[in-house]
């Protein structure tokens, strides 16, 4: 029997000084999502993460706390969200990201698919979570 693969990817809920949330369209599919990615082997995930944001946005950020992690059950990937300040860089599209935009939390639930909000509204509640979903849908609690 061989052990079960999953892969583990994280990302940064950054939040600048007005209490706005960075939200990147990804050029893939066209949705809005905090930056992130999927973490290589020879990284923590503090190293993987910033260079994920780096990667997406051009921003360099510190990594604050952990906010949650989440499993999709169907696809067996493992996310890592941390919250984030921004520290220096120009934000702009790259390769995988076409649009940036500074959301507030009312801005980010409209734009943003229910599975992916919940890692943002999370990040605001003060202590990380666990969570488990389908890809579109948060299951309960247990």
């Amino acid at each position: 029997m061989s052990a079960p693969k999953h892969s583990v990817s994280v990302a940064g809920i950054i939040v600048n000084q007005d209490g706005r949330v960075l939200l990147t369209q990804r050029r893939d599919n066209d949705n809005w999502e905090p930056p992130g990615g999927v973490l290589e082997l020879n990284e923590t995930m503090e190293e993987g993460l910033r260079r994920e944001v780096l990667e997406e946005t051009r921003l360099h950020v510190s990594v604050d706390q952990l906010t949650g992690v989440y499993k999709n059950m169907a696809r067996g990937i493992v996310a890592v969200v941390f919250r984030c300040t921004p520290r220096a860089g120009s934000l702009s599209p790259t390769d995988e990201v076409k649009r940036l935009n500074w959301a507030t939390l009312d801005e980010a639930a409209l734009m943003v698919p229910p599975v992916y909000f919940v890692r943002v509204r999370d990040a605001f509640s003060g202590r990380a979570r666990f969570r488990a979903h389908d890809g579109v849908t948060i299951f309960p609690s247990s």
